[in-house]
């Protein structure tokens, strides 16, 4: 059987592409390249994510095909601020045409009537059309040298439709519009540069990841400490970190204890307590303590590399309403040359004069650029992705937030998930010395509930005398001698085995512990039961308030559990939950996930991402419980990066609110377009006006989009 073809990832840097037409054009010109398996170019970062098979073409071909459609394209590579040189270079142009289209503006109002007013204007304006807004004429000249139109096409033909126009028209003694040529250019310049800095402060949430790293290490290599590069330790390295320095890259602590500020990764606020074999992540803040720890991870491997990676994709990801913007951004621009060109027909046949049917023609042309929808669904991503990974949550890109937005019912695993997956002494029943001998003689035992056992009794400041002669039954329970005595901790059989009678009193204070799913352990000495230890995996902190914030979110809560009824229900009224999944195996919890889907509801499941993936694939949005070292492994649609389950909630209200803005941008993309092409063919729209509306119609967009910043979980 021959081998499965193997796969490889190409990031992509695309020059060229002004709006949703030319994010379409690229993405079919790469796909029809042999061996492209998958494509998404988007617009607001100026990338494209290419799936190859092993035999695909090269990177050379590739190229090649994007520059015959007038466009280009680099393997991706990192640059110190890639939106600051585009801003810059904006800019520049902006300080060249401004000055020039106002002093054009001026003569045109004040000298039309003069012929060196007319002339300087000529001369003034020439440069706007040709330097300044060079950029608009070139993409032009590349689309319409591969049969393409996109935002540039309607640009230069509208701006060089007026500058030609009024060229003819100085020597034929008409009235010139090289004002409106150039302001035009100049209010489409200062748009692009006003667009230009709203998506650099879209994309910082990447680079802000980036920054958290630490630049150097101090590694210590036979006996000698040496600062050297992050990029340049190894795995097995030992590294120092003294307090308030960041840790470099992901380890096991060997030496020390400290606490570690680790919100910079899961958005938990309350640092860490770490000591010796605990796991640390890379970018985390040591707080107090010094720390020597050997390398797990280094380089491209770190959980904060893996998390940038995650963000770029989710950025790169479409939504089904984005590429349905993209396919009308594709016919949109042939359609609104049509009727520019039905315009200055229908003009010139009413009026008989060509300057009559030009203005409003070049109007048209300028107002129906689709930049704004091509904008509208990347930029909300970008910012609502990156606000997420800052909060904690990595959302995997449109498709998800758009599932997100639908859910009606959120599925909790309990073990580990809506718990914290361990036991905990939560009730003490009988003698006062029960709590203290119990613990003697569990000390020596490895078993969760004797941990809990002994960690309860800690907690509550119970001096726990020695024991000796210690012997464990499995399954039942363990003996010791405390204090001269025979101490018998276990099953209540275990108990009367060993001969010890249990007072009814005491089995009624058992019996009402089980009713409330407690697991019971019982103590006794002397020929007789002294005491009964409730212990039980108790709920997470805020996981009764993240039931409640989802049922006001109006989504219904169930809990799957393998645990018995008993056990499973009270866990369920502690955490208001109504609907409890109890007795069910791992391999019936995807069963019952379907079953959901089958009743018509829209499922999210929340579980830890390995014991439960079967469920986290089939529901319709698998939400992943992990910590900052885990994280890139899950297999889940939106990961939380710390066990705090608020993060489900963050993570929805979220998913809404950017697929809300997606759609606020759309509309306005949409409605602006609608509204003003028939005012503009029907001669009611100054076509410098046009311009204006058109550039700042891109910069609101993005602007909206920006809100998201502002999000509070």
């Amino acid at each position: 059987m021959a081998g499965a073809t193997r796969e490889r990832e190409l990031l992509l840097d695309v020059s060229g592409m002004t709006c949703g037409s030319c994010v379409q054009r690229v993405e079919k010109t790469l796909l029809k390249q042999p061996g492209v398996l998958e494509c998404r170019v988007n617009l607001a970062t100026a990338e494209a994510a290419v799936r190859l098979a092993e035999d695909a073409a090269t990177f050379e071909t590739l190229r090649s095909a994007v520059q015959a459609r007038g466009y280009d394209i680099e393997v991706h590579r990192d640059r110190p601020d890639p939106a600051r040189e585009e801003e810059r270079a904006w800019l520049r142009r902006v300080w060249v045409a401004w000055p020039l289209g106002v002093a054009v503006m001026m003569l045109s109002i004040f000298g039309m009537h003069t012929d060196w007013a007319r002339v300087a204007a000529l001369v003034l304006a020439t440069p706007v059309q040709f330097c300044a807004g060079w950029p608009f004429l070139e993409g032009a000249a590349h689309r319409a040298r591969s049969f393409g139109a996109n935002m540039d096409t309607l640009i230069a033909l509208g701006t060089l439709t007026a500058y030609l126009y009024s060229v003819w028209a100085l020597f034929a003694g008409q009235d010139t519009y090289f004002d409106t040529a150039a302001l035009i250019i100049a209010f489409l310049l200062l748009g692009k540069y006003l667009e230009s800095r709203a998506r650099g402060r879209a994309s910082q949430a990447i680079r802000r990841l980036l920054e958290l790293g630490a630049k150097d290490a101090h590694v210590v290599r036979g006996g000698r400490e040496f600062l050297m590069l992050v990029d340049e330790v190894k795995v097995g390295d030992l590294v120092r970190i003294r307090p308030g320095e960041k840790i470099p890259t992901d380890g096991v602590v060997e030496q020390g204890a400290s606490t570690v500020d680790e919100s910079m990764l899961t958005g938990e606020s309350v640092p860490v307590e770490k000591g010796e074999g605990d796991d640390v992540t890379g970018a985390t803040l040591n707080v107090d303590g010094s720390l020597l720890i050997r390398t797990t991870r280094v380089g491209s491997d770190t959980a904060l590399a893996q998390i940038v990676k995650l963000v770029s994709e989710a950025q790169s990801n479409k939504a089904h309403i984005q590429r349905l913007a993209d396919r009308i951004s594709g016919v949109f621009v042939p359609i609104v040359i049509g009727i520019a060109a039905v315009t200055a027909i229908g003009w010139l046949a009413a009026t008989g004069t060509a300057r009559d049917a030009i203005v409003p023609a070049v109007a048209v042309l300028i107002i129906a650029c689709p930049c704004a929808m091509g904008l509208a669904t990347p930029a909300a991503i970008m910012v609502g992705t990156g606000k997420g990974a800052q909060l904690g949550v990595l959302i995997r890109g449109g498709e998800v937030l758009e599932r997100s937005r639908r859910i009606g019912t959120v599925v909790f695993d309990k073990t580990g998930t809506l718990t914290e997956g361990r036991m905990r002494l939560v009730g003490v029943a009988g003698d006062q010395a029960a709590l203290a001998w119990g613990a003697a003689a569990e000390t020596s035992s490895e078993h969760p509930i004797a941990r809990a056992v002994v960690d309860g009794a800690t907690d509550r400041n119970v001096a726990i005398p020695d024991a000796f002669d210690f012997r464990s039954a499995a399954g039942l329970g363990v003996r010791a001698r405390v204090e001269g005595e025979e101490v018998l901790v276990g099953r209540r059989q275990f108990m009367e085995a060993g001969g010890s009678e249990v007072p009814e009193w005491l089995a009624e204070e058992a019996g009402r512990m089980q009713a409330e799913g407690r697991t019971v352990v019982w103590v006794g000495w002397g020929g007789k039961a002294r005491g009964a230890l409730a212990v039980a995996d108790t709920l997470k902190p805020n996981a009764a308030d993240t039931i409640r914030a989802l049922h006001g979110l109006g989504i219904e809560v169930v809990m799957i559990t393998g645990d018995n009824r008993t056990t499973a229900e009270a866990i369920g009224r502690e955490a208001g939950i109504n609907r409890v999944l109890a007795e069910v195996l791992p391999a019936e919890k995807v069963e019952e996930v379907r079953r959901l889907q089958a009743e018509g509801e829209v499922v999210a499941m929340v579980g830890d991402g390995i014991n439960d993936g079967p469920a986290l694939a089939q529901a319709d949005l698998g939400i992943a419980i992990g910590t900052g070292a885990d994280v890139a492994i899950e297999a889940s649609d939106l990961t939380l990066m710390s066990g705090d389950l608020r993060g489900v909630v963050t993570a929805i209200r979220l998913s809404r609110r950017t697929f809300r803005t997606i759609v606020q941008n759309l509309g306005w993309a949409f409605g602006y377009n609608v509204v003003l092409i028939p005012l503009a063919a029907a001669g009611l729209l100054n076509p410098i006006l046009a311009g204006a509306a058109m550039a700042f119609s891109s910069v609101s967009v993005v602007s909206n989009s920006l809100r998201l910043r502002r999000f509070r979980a």
